[in-house]
């Protein structure tokens, strides 16, 4: 179990095929990525069923590969994997779970666990808020004999690390058998959206712009989140994720 758990994180945490988002439209390896600019001071990138903004002048990653889907941008893409805090950047993923194989609760596990623990979990890093919009325990992990397994989380926090100060916000969502499955991808079984900026007085604000504006399929995170309100408990809190 422990072993497939890390395989999903590392799944998530591996690189592509990178392209310029300076250009007005890029295409890599025959439309798995697809760059256009727009009025604004971001780019819009679709890779495959994923599409999400990103700020201009970041290099885009294509991330197909082993059950993995979406892709990542950033300025320093080879230190992007680090994860630790110091690079800007935005990741948007999922997992093909028809592909990878392995049971929906391992999902759930690594969305409550590993997937985002060398940024959560760093001592240079402060998570600041969380809410979590659903959380129900596979049955084996003490929750209910009829327990959907489904987890859905955002949240927020800052990093000084490698003498820089940045801001970081996250969307993760392992749907189980849950009602977030109708919605969105209905192969997939995580959502993952990270992003990483410099801090400073509008980085609150373009992060959640960022996150908000990520689609998987036809389905926006606020749709995710709707969709899983009528099961959730949401609950906010502050301080240490």
């Amino acid at each position: 179990m422990r072993r497939a758990i890390l395989g999903i994180t590392v799944m998530l945490a591996g690189a592509g095929c990178t392209a310029s988002v300076g250009d007005p439209i890029a295409t890599v390896d025959a439309g798995v990525l697809r760059i256009v600019a727009t009025p604004s001071p971001f780019s819009h990138v679709t890779a495959g069923d994923v599409q999400a903004l990103v700020p201009d002048g970041w290099d885009a990653v294509a991330a197909s590969t082993d059950g993995r889907e979406g892709f990542f941008a950033s300025p320093r893409p080879l230190a992007w994997g680090r994860m630790d805090g110091s690079t800007e950047g935005i990741a948007a993923t999922w997992v093909d779970a028809t592909e990878v194989g392995v049971p929906s609760d391992f999902y759930y596990l690594a969305a409550t666990g590993p997937l985002l623990s060398r940024l959560l979990d760093s001592p240079h890093c402060q998570a600041e808020s969380q809410r979590i919009f659903v959380d129900n325990k596979p049955s084996f992990a003490a929750g209910a004999a009829d327990s959907p397994g489904d987890y859905m989380a955002r949240g927020e926090g800052t990093c000084h690390a490698r003498g820089r100060a940045t801001r970081w916000a996250y969307f993760v969502a392992a749907p189980g058998f849950g009602p977030v499955r109708r919605v969105g991808i209905a192969r997939s079984g995580l959502y993952v959206v990270v992003a990483v900026l410099h801090d400073g007085h509008t980085a609150q604000h373009v992060l959640q712009h960022l996150i908000d504006q990520t689609h998987f399929g036809d389905a926006a995170i606020r749709d995710l989140v709707r969709a899983a309100r009528p099961r959730a408990s949401a609950r906010s809190s502050t301080g240490t994720l």
